[in-house]
């Protein structure tokens, strides 16, 4: 690996004007040193990186900097202007310019390299060696840290000495030797703070910039050295491209205050929930890092506790603030159902299997723990059931678990999975969980928004919380609202028992339309998740919900890969690719497979697959089709009651949605017809151009 900065890569007669003069100065040393290889590319990254803010730093320093694919290692380059360069620092023109050149994935010994000269930026005695600089190679070499900037200084300033000038020798007669400089009384006594047993106030910092190069070290570096100047312990976190090496947990629980000074997202930042922050741009922490840390303690001193108890909830993470409450609510609700799904098709193709094996009865099999046989078919389908059975008791925990968690984060997570188990110690079932999940989300970020006194930060969401919230979730779930959710839950279930002609087949279609309407989005899981909670406690309702819901889920991809091989010229190539996947994807249950089709065509393609899919549905119903597998396509065909009419009612509603698509889409194509774009052609067929 070559050295980070050579005397080549040094100018200190940087005649340019402008900073963009500059950087292609410098950045075409770089160039012929061989360490960039396309330099209008690096120039434009270089760019780039300088409009989303301004690298001129006060001192007089300029540092442009950026990644970019066309750095083959880690580059630095350095001028000095005798005129200066404004790179938008407030206090004026830079004299001192480095071009750092970092490569996409960049190793981490060179960046460390970086983060150190970032920091060496704040120190006035290297700034000023670097002034005093009269070889390339000196200068190069102080930057890679190879002499020290005091030495380099001194030898500087000796060489007027050596010359024999008149006003070389008056210089030297007017600079005396100067011994270090002896402690004073002052300095050296301790102070009366220092004698107290009062600890120091304490206060923890998060630096990053964009490129995680430069600023985030020079942010770090300077509230350091405020800190050590104001006498009180400062640690700083800095999250840039060197590595992200999180702050001790002890020093952030100790922590009186908070700094943040970033322009990207500090990650990871509910660990400072509850305490004093003050929240900046990272040159604010460059340039103000003193008026930062008096700032800190005012706040401290006034118990403000700014920071946000809670960051983004995960499902509200890059969500605009504008989000209304629906779009809020189903983002909660999809995660619960997202986490859920694998305890769904763990435990349910267990279950299934086991019926497979051992035959409906084998719920009656006593436990395998007490009594198994390695010979009996019967004992391995009871452990199958068994298991899946275990996993299946997750369902409504889980889920209620983790829509508390989508809307609460961690904090959420032990109200949630209490209200979902007590959703099930009551009989409230797959609704009981919904209405937990919510109401554990609601009851923790009622609590993060409360005013919490500083001794209690600490403990809040390890104690505090999960013990406030589980009280009142389990209250509400027990006396309040979770009787009625179960009588509503055993209505429910009556009503799908008792299901049959008119009512099961309209039950059918709106499940099917459901399915087929987002493809796998919000709606679609909402009515899988539905039919799943029902085979927690099955009978012929749920059974033949679950089996119409599958059924129509199959039906869209199912139907894509149909019209794709009937009429290939209506899509382009990367459509019939599409289809040839979609065949398997149909066949799996997964209805996500027709969304390539949907995106590309919305208006033709959805209501056609909602045609299809209730279609389906509704046959699913009417001809009293059951289902016990949660999912598996035709692969657990074996397990469904009426099997043969089952797969016309696949079949009905994929010839159905596959008519429609072909239909619209040839209305499209059709003479006449507004284009919509240049349609590609198949192999083997001749394009026609017809004239309007």
């Amino acid at each position: 690996m070559s050295e980070l900065i050579t005397a080549e890569l040094v100018d200190l007669g940087l005649s340019a004007e402008t900073k963009e003069a500059a950087a292609r100065s410098l950045a075409e040393r770089m160039v012929a040193a061989g360490r960039v290889t396309d330099l209008e590319g690096f120039l434009a990254d270089v760019a780039a990186r300088e409009a989303q803010m301004p690298t001129g730093l006060d001192g007089g320093i300029g540092i442009p900097h950026c990644r970019s694919a066309h750095v083959t290692e880690p580059t630095l380059a350095f001028g000095r202007s005798a005129s200066g360069i404004d790179f938008g620092a407030p206090d004026g023109p830079a004299d001192l310019i480095f071009l750092i050149a970092a490569p996409t994935g960049g190793d981490a010994d060179h960046l460390t390299i970086l983060a150190s000269l970032a920091r060496h930026l704040m120190d006035e005695t290297f700034t000023g060696a670097l002034r005093s600089a009269t070889e390339p190679a000196r200068a190069a070499a102080l930057i890679r840290g190879d002499e020290p900037a005091a030495e380099a200084a001194a030898n500087e300033d000796a060489k007027p000495e050596a010359d024999g000038t008149p006003e070389a020798e008056a210089e030297a007669e007017a600079k005396p030797e100067s011994p270090a400089p002896a402690p004073s009384p002052e300095s050296s006594a301790p102070s009366p703070e220092s004698t107290t047993a009062e600890r120091p106030f304490r206060i923890v910092a998060v630096t990053s910039c964009p490129t995680g190069i430069a600023h985030t070290y020079m942010a770090a570096e300077s509230l350091e050295k405020a800190g050590k100047a104001a006498g009180i312990e400062l640690h700083v976190e800095t999250q840039g491209s060197a590595g992200f090496k999180r702050l001790d947990p002890q020093l952030v629980a100790d922590a009186d205050g908070v700094i943040f000074a970033h322009d990207v997202e500090v990650r990871d930042k509910d660990r400072f929930a509850g305490k004093p922050t003050v929240d900046v741009g990272v040159k604010a922490g460059i340039n103000r890092a003193a008026e930062l840390i008096d700032e800190v303690r005012a706040k401290a001193a006034r118990g403000d506790a700014s920071a946000p108890a809670r960051t983004a909830a995960p499902m509200d993470k890059g969500s605009d603030e504008a989000d209304g409450f629906g779009t809020r609510l189903r983002k909660w609700l999809m995660t619960g159902v997202s986490y859920m799904v694998p305890f769904v098709a763990a435990g349910g193709l267990l279950i299934a299997l086991a019926f497979a094996i051992g035959g409906y009865t084998i719920d009656k099999a006593p436990s395998v723990a007490e009594h198994f046989v390695w010979t009996d078919s019967t004992s391995w389908a009871a452990l199958l059931f068994q298991v899946g059975g275990v996993a299946f008791g997750f369902l409504v925990p889980i889920l209620a678990g983790f829509i508390a968690y989508g809307m609460a984060d961690r904090p959420g997570l032990v109200p949630g999975f209490v209200g979902g188990a007590i959703a099930l110690t009551i009989n409230a079932g797959f609704l009981g969980g919904l209405i937990a999940g919510l109401l554990a989300g609601a009851v923790v970020m009622a609590i993060q928004r409360v005013s919490i006194p500083p001794v209690l930060r600490g403990i809040m969401p390890v104690v505090v919380i999960p013990l406030i919230s589980s009280a009142i979730v389990g209250f509400l779930m027990f006396l309040v609202i979770g009787k009625p959710v179960a009588a509503l839950q055993k209505a429910l279930t009556d009503w799908l028992s008792g299901l049959s002609g008119a009512n099961a087949i309209i039950l059918g279609v709106i499940l099917g339309l459901m399915m087929c309407f987002d493809l796998g989005g919000p709606l679609n899981k909402v009515a899988y998740a539905f039919a799943v909670g029902g085979l927690a406690n099955p009978n012929e309702g749920s059974l033949k919900v679950m089996a119409a819901v599958m059924a129509a889920g199959m039906v869209p991809p199912l139907a894509m890969a149909l019209a794709t091989t009937v009429r290939g010229k209506l899509f382009t190539k990367t459509e019939r690719e599409n289809g040839k996947a979609a065949w398997v994807l149909g066949a799996s249950f997964i209805t996500e497979g027709a969304i390539p089709f949907a995106a590309a065509d919305p208006l033709r393609v959805i209501p056609s697959a909602m045609a299809g899919g209730a279609v389906t549905g509704a046959l699913s119903m009417a001809f009293g089709c059951t289902l016990r597998a949660p999912h598996g396509g035709i692969f657990v065909v074996p397990l469904i009651g009426q099997p043969l009419l089952y797969l016309v009612a696949i079949a009905a509603g994929t010839c159905v949605t596959t008519a429609l698509v072909i239909l619209l889409k040839g209305l499209r194509k059709s003479p006449g017809a507004p284009s919509t774009g240049p349609a590609e052609t198949p192999p083997g067929e001749t394009k026609v151009t017809v004239a309007a």
